[in-house]
């Protein structure tokens, strides 16, 4: 099978549904907006579907969640995953220029963490699930593109088929919940800032816990429901009062995820449909964590896995605002939003450029930056100021990064102090030296905020 198409008006739902009585194995790509879709199909059912922004990201917010449940998913086998299956951008063009036609990388990290016996087979199909919902609610929302059917990819072990119409339900459901917050919410990548006065009690504030405003501060909506283990569109339905009222705002989404597809982007013909949507009891039913507890007892082969099943309800009241919140007088700018700073970050590099680059991008989102020229200095000052995360640059003057990295390693204080490096080097071989001496990541340059944010979510959050 091969066919390709143009379209000014894509009908994804239609789309999928004929696939659905497909015999064939093929490979459905979408590209719109510079982000491309890939959705594997195995004989009309779904094995694995996937879109180019960011997906290990994806896998790390979902894999965090069930490491709830699951002790083996620990930071550093997260960390590891990334090392090893995390295309830098020299591999990636490599690959793209190469004829064979493989499962994403994402998948093969999925296939890795069940043969090393870190998932069960079932867990890893609840995990493809997920990944899957989320590739496929966005890819329903596509207006405008191309696509192809491509040939079959090489084998690979299938960790689970998913039918396509219990999919689309569950994509149509959370698409439709999503919409009682549009236009004020568009997408699940917006991101929430707290604005209001420093003087307003916490009383004000009854219903947002500790943990959410401690990380309202950059992060997505996506990210923050990651953090806190909530679905996002309960996290978005706690929010939505304050955005309403003026105390919280919400930002554009950072690249890359400012391309995906927003939320009902024509608003003429949903927003009649607002005061018709279901009420609060039958919408929440689809808003709770959609990871269910698998114990290791129950485990069952995955020819034998179950189709999608309908997630538990779960009731929790709606937050209550305070009166003190509306008024202009409590309401403050993004300028002059004063919030305790929650995590100190050393950055050591002897280019002032990257270190005030840094500075800039963390800074900016309430984190205490302290920046650090002279590398053969750096112990010293971050023995002073016990940092909880450090950024290391790897090709200083005076003394290697590798080196000091493994000097501060020997410190009782910094052994499980997160220390990322921050280099040029995109090497398998860079990387893996860099693991030998102890590093928790590696962030390349150059990097964006967004990048810098991301590895900071991983290991501070």
């Amino acid at each position: 099978m091969n066919n390709s198409g143009a379209f000014t008006q894509l009908r994804p739902l239609s789309l999928l549904r004929q696939l659905s009585n497909c015999s064939d194995s093929t490979c459905l790509e979408a590209l719109s907006n510079s982000v491309s879709w890939s959705i594997y199909l195995e004989q009309g059912k779904i094995t694995y579907a996937t879109h180019s922004v960011e997906p290990f990201d994806r896998l790390e917010r979902h894999l965090r969640r069930l490491s709830y449940q699951i002790p083996l998913l620990s930071s550093e086998v997260r960390v590891q995953v990334r090392l090893m299956f995390e295309p830098d951008v020299h591999s990636q063009l490599i690959e793209d220029d190469s004829n064979s036609r493989n499962y994403p990388p994402e998948y093969q990290a999925i296939s890795w963490l069940v043969s090393q016996q870190h998932l069960h087979s079932t867990q890893a199909a609840v995990l493809v699930q997920e990944l899957v919902k989320e590739v496929i609610e966005s890819f329903l929302l596509i207006k405008e593109g191309s696509y192809e059917l491509a040939e079959p990819l090489s084998r690979m072990t299938k960790i689970c088929r998913l039918d396509i119409e219990k999919i689309l339900d569950r994509c149509q459901l959370r698409l439709q919940n999503w919409q009682a917050f549009v236009p004020q919410i568009y997408s699940p990548y917006q991101r929430p800032y707290l604005l209001i006065n420093s003087k307003l009690e916490n009383q004000d504030l009854p219903k947002l816990q500790p943990d959410l405003t401690t990380w309202m501060k950059g992060f997505s909506l996506c990210h923050l429901a990651a953090i806190l283990n909530q679905d996002e569109i309960q996290l978005a339905r706690n929010l939505y009062p304050y955005i309403l009222q003026g105390a919280i705002i919400l930002h554009e989404p950072d690249p890359p995820y400012d391309r995906l597809p927003k939320i009902f982007e024509g608003q003429s013909l949903f927003s009649k449909l607002i005061s018709g949507l279901v009420d609060t009891k039958q919408e929440l039913s689809t808003t709770v964590n959609s990871y269910p507890n698998i114990p290791e007892e129950k485990i069952v082969p995955v020819q034998r896995l179950p189709q999608i099943s309908t997630p538990p309800k779960e009731n929790f009241q709606e937050p209550t605002i305070s009166n003190n919140i509306n008024p202009a007088s409590q309401r403050v700018t993004a300028a002059t939003v004063t919030a305790k700073k929650f995590h100190k970050i050393v950055s050591v590099d002897d280019s002032p450029t990257i270190l005030k680059e840094i500075s800039y991008f963390l800074e900016n989102e309430n984190f205490s930056v302290v920046t650090i020229n002279d590398p053969v200095k750096a112990v010293l000052s971050i023995i002073r100021h016990k940092p909880d995360l450090i950024l290391l640059d790897l090709n200083m003057l005076g003394i290697d990064g590798y080196e000091l990295c493994r000097i501060i390693r020997n410190n009782s204080i910094f052994q499980k102090t997160p220390i990322i490096f921050v280099t040029g080097n995109k090497g398998i071989v860079d990387k893996v030296k860099a693991k030998l001496v102890g590093a928790s990541g590696y962030l390349t340059k150059p990097f964006t905020r967004a990048e810098l944010l991301k590895i900071v979510f991983m290991h501070l959050a």
